[in-house]
């Protein structure tokens, strides 16, 4: 299954994207990134059947081994890719909200958009490794 994450804003040169790109080379699913303008801009069309994992402060603050637990069952049952959309400084609209099939949360805390794209692409690396059976995750 191809984990596409989709951001809004350019990471550029920075600390947070060489943390993306540390995380990317050890995974070994694919893993797709789009980065988009802070508005407009086309996102591509996705690859069917398709889910769509929104972070947003509203979302589920997930345990791991739950996430890792979501993306093998999505990933059994025969979906081809899984988008994770980071939005704007402002969010993602109520429609957006109502139409993604996860809302995800790191906590209560609000994050860097940038911090926050590291953060989920060592959690993708977890969970592909939970997966796996990997020893990378040490749960309790």
């Amino acid at each position: 299954m191809l984990l596409h994450i989709i951001a809004r804003g350019k990471i550029a040169r920075s600390p947070e994207a060489e943390l993306v790109a540390r995380y990317e080379k050890r995974l070994t699913w694919p893993l797709r990134l789009t980065e988009l303008p802070e508005t407009g801009g086309r996102i591509p069309e996705p690859q069917t059947p398709c889910k769509t994992v929104l972070l947003d402060e509203r979302g589920q603050d997930l345990p791991s081994e739950k996430l890792a637990a979501i993306l093998e069952r999505w990933r059994d049952v025969g979906m081809r890719e899984c988008r994770f959309v980071i939005g704007a400084a402002d969010g993602h609209a109520d429609d957006d909200r109502r139409a993604a099939d996860l809302l995800l949360a790191f906590g209560q805390a609000t994050w860097p958009h940038l911090l926050a794209r590291a953060m989920l692409a060592e959690q993708l690396y977890r969970a592909t490794t939970i997966i796996a059976g990997h020893p990378y995750h040490r749960s309790g």
